[in-house]
């Protein structure tokens, strides 16, 4: 049984079948329309979104100026993940993503719990940029139209319940909370996030109608996107220097390195979704040549907004002002009297949610795509619509997954939950390109390059090892207290040490294996207790594996 666990499905048979018209199931051909142009844009409807609207105000606070440090670890970090997925897409030009990827390097049983976990990359993360976009939709109606939704109808049932939970705890009333005041169905509070779920299903809808017209549509929020993030750069530059307030800069450091790195893990949300691309591999006029491209493409953009736009922000308000703040972006006009251009801005943050929502609600049906083909999931789910061609059934199945608990969630759990996922499938696409073949450079298409880390990677892993010696040394001598954070950091560090020592044996390609170790690292800052039900999420889907798909797959 334990072979047949780790079956795998060849590059050429995945091709193959694909060429035949087998893999659909159904004879469907869908469209090949999306371009290099496409692609790109497409990566930043995924990565510009919630993130620099949001959450680049309380990165701005921990690390002041010098947060744009933080903007480019996290990209260096995605841009390893990034190349290995470009090589992996350029390999394998089917669609399935990281599912696909896995199935042909580490065997049909990781092939499943990866396709799993990157539920919570596309389905669970796009719950959190639904309630993102429900905020921002909320101000909207408030400031420019005046209407003023009640809160029992734009806040998650977890959300009001956590609130009163806390304020239980501290000893603080609860009388005009929430979850005390909201009207009350069958005894219970009725509090949901209706906003949140009405944009679920207008972007399922546009992602059922076709790809054709999703891209459309994409390609024309990303422009927009890019139009409004310029007028912010030059506006805010010009407020800058008129004003003279390039002393907002100094100090750059003012919390040291220490202050940058403390929101690392929250700030990787921020870049999730270039990887969605890979999804659309059926879609695409040339895969070869073009995925790999507009995944480093859209990369390299985004950082450069990420890093801009720190800038001009910081250098417009000291960055002592962004503590509690959510949305960083209006703030900085709001508190120059600019009100009319904060209100643009708040409209620009809607799109922005809307296009990235749009790009995970295309790629999470084509993964459930692939899965299906292969005999995991049900045939239904592999069926392409004979008019629209697209993944019909999984697509409203998506719908279901995202809007049903929209209504009711929290962001902050959803948003860790997330990031622990689409790391898991980081570090995976990572290691299973160091199991690929070594093949020769062919004009048109994206060879990974081959740097011999047998020195690099354990030299590194020492250095590592010697900065962090006090907090080993601690979380060591008090391992029978500790809190479950610093012994996930021990296990880190063990797997880090494996994995130098394992480099110099066999010479492992440097690329890979610093993608690996970076995003093991992001994983472990997580907190622990998104850990656990990270752990209980995976042991549902290990039971449907079992319970079903296993005796199903098509390679049994």
């Amino acid at each position: 049984m334990a072979n047949s666990l780790f079956r795998k499905k060849s590059i050429e048979k995945i091709i193959r079948d694909h060429e035949q018209g087998l893999a659909d199931g159904h004879g469907g051909e869908m469209r090949k329309v999306l371009t290099v142009r496409d692609l790109t844009f497409m990566g930043i409807a995924a990565v510009i979104g919630a993130g620099i609207f949001s959450t680049i105000g309380s990165a701005a606070f921990d690390g002041g100026p010098g947060v744009i440090f933080l903007f480019l670890i996290t990209a260096v970090t995605c841009g390893f993940t990034a190349l290995c997925y470009a090589e992996f897409a350029s390999r394998v030009p089917v669609s399935g993503s990281a599912y696909t990827y896995s199935y042909v390097t580490f065997g049909e049983l990781v092939a499943w719990i990866l396709g799993w976990a990157l539920i919570l990359e596309y389905s669970i993360g796009n719950i959190v940029v639904a309630i993102s976009w429900s905020s921002y939709f909320n101000n909207i109606l408030h400031n420019v139209f005046h209407i003023n939704l009640p809160a029992w109808l734009t806040t998650g049932y977890s959300t009001a319940s956590h609130v009163y939970q806390d304020a239980l705890a501290a000893g603080k009333p609860v009388d005009n909370l929430l979850f005390t005041t909201a009207p009350r169905f069958l005894g219970y509070p009725f509090i949901i996030n209706l906003p949140a779920f009405a944009i679920v299903c207008i972007i399922t809808l546009l992602a059922y109608i076709g790809i054709k017209e999703s891209k459309n549509t994409a390609n024309f929020m990303v422009g927009l996107k890019i139009c409004v993030l310029i007028f912010i750069a030059v506006v805010g530059i010009w407020v800058i220097f008129s004003n003279d307030t390039t002393s907002n800069w100094t100090p750059f450091l003012p919390n040291s390195m220490s202050g940058v790195l403390k929101g690392v893990s929250a700030v990787f949300f921020a870049y999730i979704g270039f990887d969605a691309i890979s999804t659309t591999a059926e879609e695409c006029a040339n895969p070869q040549r073009d995925m790999p491209r507009g995944m480093i493409n859209s990369l390299i953009l985004c950082t450069l907004i990420y890093v801009v736009t720190t800038l001009v922000i910081t250098g417009m308000v000291n960055y002592k002002e962004f503590e509690g703040v959510t949305d960083p972006l209006a703030f900085v006009f709001d508190k120059i009297n600019m009100h009319k251009v904060g209100t643009f801005i708040s409209i620009s943050a809607v799109v922005a949610a809307t296009s990235v929502m749009l790009v995970f609600q295309i790629g999470q049906p084509r993964i459930w795509m692939s899965m299906s083909r292969d005999g995991l999931l049900p045939k239904s789910f592999s069926r392409i619509h004979p008019k629209f061609q697209t993944p019909s059934f999984a697509t409203i199945i998506t719908g279901f997954v995202v809007g049903i608990p929209v209504l009711f969630a929290d962001d902050k759990l959803m948003t860790d939950l997330t990031s622990i996922g689409t790391l898991f499938a980081f570090v995976l696409v990572c290691g299973g390109v160091l199991l690929l073949p070594r093949l020769e450079k062919i004009p048109g298409k994206f060879r990974l390059p081959y740097i011999n880390g047998q020195w690099i990677i354990p030299a590194l892993v020492v250095l590592f090892t010697i900065l962090f010696s006090g907090r080993i040394a601690d979380a060591a001598s008090q391992i029978g207290t500790e809190g479950y954070q610093e012994i996930l950091f021990l296990v880190f560090m063990v797997v880090a040490w494996v994995i130098g020592v394992m480099s110099f044996i066999r010479k492992y390609s440097l690329i890979p294996v610093l993608g690996m170790l970076c995003c093991l690292y992001l994983m472990i800052e997580i907190p622990a207790k998104s850990w656990l039900v990270f752990f209980g999420w995976m042991v549902v889907g290990l039971a449907i594996y079992f319970g079903y798909s296993y005796r199903r797959s098509r390679l049994a």
